[in-house]
């Protein structure tokens, strides 16, 4: 009890100091997952003296921080965005790990000298990108939705076929015809259970009377974790659960759904920071020296070989253009995933298990630093995003529960086709209308023959039924102006 103030002074000051940190991450357009680990760095026994090292006890919350990070993924993750992405994600999410599996650990059991167990164990762990470490870059590089889609789909999905490889080369389980039963099981049990568990808990939560509304955030996450659990418990993907339970639950009509979608956000970033700084803190700066070379050599056949190829090989039948390929190749980005992956072989006690979670964090620093200042220049390069020319406006949503609508903030960028609009040639559909207009910071409420203007702010109330074609009639008028229709934009 006497150092529990210490304690919590020093875990609050960790917290704050992670949260400022994302201002500058957003700035330098990194991962901020690279500032939190810093900070883990500088509390351990290199920085205050700070010493920990449990492997077991590592794994345990590093696992308990992914079920909170994929609970916030699954519930922030909207259908229709992902939705045409269905196919080029889940090939890369499924087939394509079990390739870079095999790429990485044949090229690291010739490049290292690993044995075969070691070097297939290393590309599981490499083999799971990190959706919290993409999206903090992806967040400004603008590409199109489908694009943005896939990689958002294929970081939600592949924790759970990268966790089984993991678990099973390091339980050293039996390899014979029954494995990819097992594998399949998992993975299907798995998805069925999250579906299942996020039904119902959709139909629960729109029947319960509960006295206070911060009950409902609280109750909506209580049903992933759940789904967690029971996945655990039927020997299925219990992280496949979580997710795929809290898509179907972000994707309902949940009371007080605006609560649940900050809460879920504030949670997740929460377990983020927690992890980062607790792995920061695991690590050894005297032992990654020592692991620089495997790391980096592990990097590099990760970025130029094993991913290239998986990508190549699970996106080609989907047509996707080369220039896409490109991109998805690189957003490859290894966050806190493969380090906890790591630490299961650890706690297994497998010989030569430090060394490969040193190599890790090395590889996890230098390759999030590398594809993290490049990646928007590289979709820039591809002609995938618009280099200083907006091509789509910004649009953001807070949900009106009680009238089933919502409310879309747009704002009008500096070279939008939208200036000099009329706000009647927009011709919104039914159900979607300009209630407010924001010009150089005071509000009017408009008519039929307000003109639009660049910097404008817009408040569109829409129903759930029209909120996509507003979306995309706003979006044409952007690219194309007041004839977009004419000269065959539909703003998709």
């Amino acid at each position: 009890m006497e150092q529990l103030p210490v304690i919590l002074g020093i875990g609050a000051a960790a917290l704050l100091a992670a949260v400022l940190a994302v201002r500058v991450s957003i700035r330098l357009g990194l991962p901020s997952l690279l500032l939190y680990l810093g900070i883990g760095v500088l509390l351990g026994e290199s920085g205050l003296g700070i010493e920990f090292d449990d492997a077991i006890l590592t794994q345990a919350l590093g696992i308990a921080a992914l079920v909170m990070i994929l609970t916030e993924g699954g519930l922030t993750t909207r259908w229709s965005a992902v939705k045409p992405a269905l196919g080029p994600g889940l090939a890369l999410s499924t087939v394509a790990v079990w390739m870079s599996i095999a790429i990485t650990g044949t090229a690291l059991h010739w490049l290292l000298g690993l044995d075969w167990r070691m070097a297939l164990l290393w590309g599981a762990v490499l083999a799971s990108t990190d959706a919290a470490a993409v999206f903090s870059v992806l967040r400004g590089v603008g590409v199109s939705k489908r694009l943005a889609g896939t990689v958002e789909l294929e970081s939600g999905l592949n924790d759970a076929p990268a966790y089984i490889a993991v678990v099973v080369l390091a339980t050293g389980t039996t390899v014979d015809w029954t494995l990819p039963l097992m594998i399949g099981y998992q993975l299907v049990a798995g998805l069925l259970v999250g579906l299942a568990f996020g039904w119902l808990g959709a139909q629960a939560l729109r029947r319960a009377a509960l006295p206070a509304t911060g009950l409902y955030p609280l109750a909506t996450v209580a049903v992933c974790l759940i789904a967690y659990s029971c996945g655990q418990l039927l020997e299925a993907s219990g992280l496949l659960a979580t997710y795929a339970a809290g898509v179907v639950l972000g994707n309902s009509r949940l009371p007080h759904r605006s609560d649940t979608l900050s809460f879920a956000e504030g949670l997740g970033w929460l377990a983020q920071i927690g992890l980062f700084v607790l792995l920061g803190l695991f690590a050894s700066p005297e032992r990654l020296l020592d692991s620089l070379v495997p790391g980096l050599v592990a990097g590099a056949v990760v970025l130029l070989l094993a991913r290239p190829l998986s990508v190549l090989l699970t996106a080609t039948p989907f047509r996707l253009p080369w220039r896409e390929q490109a991109f998805l190749s690189w957003a490859g980005l290894r966050g806190a995933v493969p380090i906890v992956l790591a630490s299961i072989p650890l706690a297994e006690g497998i010989p030569g298990a430090q060394r490969l979670v040193d190599a890790v964090f090395v590889l996890v620093f230098v390759l999030t630093l590398l594809q993290g200042a490049t990646l928007g220049p590289l979709a820039r390069v591809l002609k995938l995003s618009a280099d200083g020319e907006p091509r789509e406006i910004q649009v953001d949503s807070a949900p009106l529960d009680e009238l089933a609508a919502e409310l879309l903030q747009v704002h009008i960028r500096p070279g939008s086709r939208l200036h000099g609009v009329h706000l009647d040639e927009l011709r919104l559909p039914t159900g979607a209308t300009v209630s407010l207009i924001v010009r150089g910071g005071k509000g009017f409420t408009p008519d039929g023959a307000s003109r639009l203007q660049e910097r404008d702010q817009l408040l569109v109330v829409a129903t759930e039924e029209s909120r996509a074609a507003a979306e995309r009639r706003l979006r044409a008028v952007d690219r194309a102006g007041r004839l977009a229709r004419w000269k065959g934009e539909l703003g998709g």
